[in-house]
């Protein structure tokens, strides 16, 4: 079936209404119109007329005439046209047709807003106060899921490095690549502005801030520069001081009588720059501090690692550079309790009421912001559609836990926890876990913990703990052997060693594994913690005397240390 047929006429209509500006630009449009003529779209006078326009501005204003004739004329045919316009022979020769097919068949346009009503827009315009208010509850999205409030807006996309943007009641489309070159870089109504430019042309001219005046899906600029889904160039400068708050640069009177060139632009953009952080001293600390740390010719060895420390004020966590996609996007900061997105980290530290995770967050004494200029992090394109970016429910609810198995570090099938971060095999987990039971499923590591929680958390001695009985303290073994297992990454204890190890009998006359004593555990071999304990004892005095002082008898004997320290937490030993 042609994937238009699950379009509505209403919402082909829409698309063609926004996107009749950009059809009316493209190169050599004769074939298209012709194309039109030919499937009874456009009627054969206006073919004509356009067909005898000479320039290239003429032809642009006829052609934009002739698709403003076929929304106003041929409302109900738009399933014809987009057929006729996405035939194979037009988009061979139209890449902007191609664009606006992959927009239609990828979803995108759906997630465009409503346009306001003309006639009601042009009532709330009696006064620019009621213009601005009316229209910003005309583009109110509304969201199957709830937004708490302050959480960043979603971000909408469009096809490749354009954005549509919005100041007071102007409309326009950014593109991407002109901003980041410094050039006039938005179009509107078939004029070019520079971002300040558009702002005064869209009524914001006293705000002197685009950044905050223009928004893309009611999202400031300023919001998505920082998090580097737009990239706005600054002006060079080898001093770390402040624009002076009294510093002007020209500015023409007139957008097309003297238009702006790229070096004032990006003396503009500097100076807001300064005028967002309010010519306080932590801006200027911040921006010497990154110009430090572009300076700095340090050993980036240290950032090569997949996870990396980093800290916040008080707050420690590891990011794992394989989930970060931005700020807002991919929980790639994983702490003891959970898994946060960078913003969401900085937000957890108490002492920092106007926190930015790129100068808030570090590494190695680096701030992010330094990671990301050095490309060892990179922000994700505003128009990814990675899981990580993506913002279904069922995506974010994947990324509250590891994506990797607790015990055998290794991907596959996990069953996840619903009170902490860890992830589990069912074969690994001890009990094993029934993958059909329904409802939520909390490890043993958070049962154990709640259950501490409610009985009296009294110490008691190691000797109480050996003579206590296995089958009153089944959590604690279960606990105490998943950590042994999780330690034992080599897996050289898991298995029977006299299947694997030479002449291993004619030394060790009682060998023990892993996975021996998780077998007698669960068949109730046991009767004593003490026992339990004891087969684990076995295990590493009989690699002390296997192995001597080789490399497996030193890893046997920090798996031995650790035991020691899991088995005084987990049972509480004073």
């Amino acid at each position: 079936m042609d994937p238009l047929d699950f379009l509505t006429n209403e919402e082909l209509l829409f698309l063609f209404h926004r996107k009749k500006t950009e059809i009316s630009y493209i190169e050599q449009p004769h074939r298209l119109l012709t194309q039109l003529r030919d499937h009874d779209l456009v009627s054969e006078k206006l073919f004509e007329n356009v067909k005898k326009m000479r320039s290239r501005e003429q032809k642009e204003k006829g052609f934009y005439e002739v698709l403003d004739w076929v929304e106003k004329k041929r409302p109900q045919y738009m399933h014809q046209f987009w057929r006729c316009v996405f035939e194979d022979h037009i988009l061979q020769l139209y890449p902007t047709l191609r664009i606006l097919r992959n927009s239609l068949l990828d979803g995108t346009f759906r997630l465009y807003e409503k346009p306001p009503d003309v006639e009601t827009l042009t009532e709330e315009e009696e006064s620019e106060g009621k213009g601005e208010k009316g229209k910003e509850k005309s583009y109110t999205r509304k969201r199957t899921s709830s937004v708490k409030k302050g959480d960043k807006q979603e971000i909408l996309t469009l096809p490749e490095a354009q954005l549509p943007v919005t100041c007071g009641d102007k409309e326009g489309t950014l593109y991407r690549d002109k901003l980041s070159r410094g050039e006039k870089c938005i179009l509107s109504q078939g004029r070019w502005f520079t971002p300040a430019g558009f702002e005064r042309f869209g009524g914001k001219k006293n705000n002197k801030n685009w950044k905050s005046s223009i928004r893309c899906r009611n999202t400031p600029l300023k919001k998505l520069i920082e998090e580097g889904h737009l990239h706005c160039p600054q002006r060079k400068s080898t001093k770390k001081t402040c624009v002076q708050k009294n510093m002007r640069f020209p500015v023409s009177s007139s957008e097309s009588s003297s238009p702006k060139t790229s070096s004032s632009l990006l003396e503009e953009s500097d100076a807001e720059d300064v005028q967002e952080q309010g010519g306080r001293g932590e801006g200027t600390e911040f921006r010497g501090r990154v110009k430090e740390e572009e300076e700095d010719m340090a050993d980036l060895s240290v950032f090569q690692a997949p996870s990396l420390p980093v800290t916040c004020v008080s707050l420690t966590g590891t990011l794992y550079k394989y989930r970060f996609a931005s700020g807002s996007r991919g929980k790639c900061v994983r702490t003891e309790e959970r898994w946060f997105t960078p913003e969401e980290f900085v937000k957890q530290e108490p002492t920092l009421t106007d926190g930015h995770w790129k100068k808030d967050i570090l590494c190695h004494g680096k701030t992010l912001n330094f990671l990301l200029k050095k490309q060892i992090l990179h922000v994700h394109s505003l128009l990814c559609e990675c899981a990580k970016c993506s913002t279904q429910e069922q995506d974010v609810m994947a990324q509250n836990n590891d994506d990797e198995c607790y015990v055998c570090h290794s991907e596959g099938a996990l069953v996840c926890c619903d009170e902490c971060p860890q992830a589990f095999h069912s074969h690994c987990h001890l009990p094993t876990v029934d993958e059909d039971s329904p409802g939520e499923w909390i490890c043993a590591f958070c049962v154990l913990r709640n259950s501490q929680q409610w009985r009296d958390s009294s110490n008691i001695s190691e000797q109480e703990a050996f003579n206590a009985p296995v089958s009153q303290h089944i959590l604690h073994c279960h606990c105490l052997l998943l950590c042994v297992y999780r330690e034992d990454i080599q897996k050289v204890f898991v298995e029977d060693p006299r299947q694997t190890v030479r002449r291993y009998s004619e030394i060790i006359t009682q060998p023990m594994w892993l996975d021996r004593i998780k077998q007698k555990l669960e068949s109730g071999e046991y009767q004593t913690v003490g026992a339990f304990v004891s087969d684990f004892q076995l295990i590493f005095s009989n690699c002390s005397t296997f192995n001597r002082d080789s490399e497996f008898g030193r890893m046997g004997a920090r798996l031995k240390q650790m035991f020691e320290e899991e088995f005084q937490k987990i049972f509480s030993i004073q």
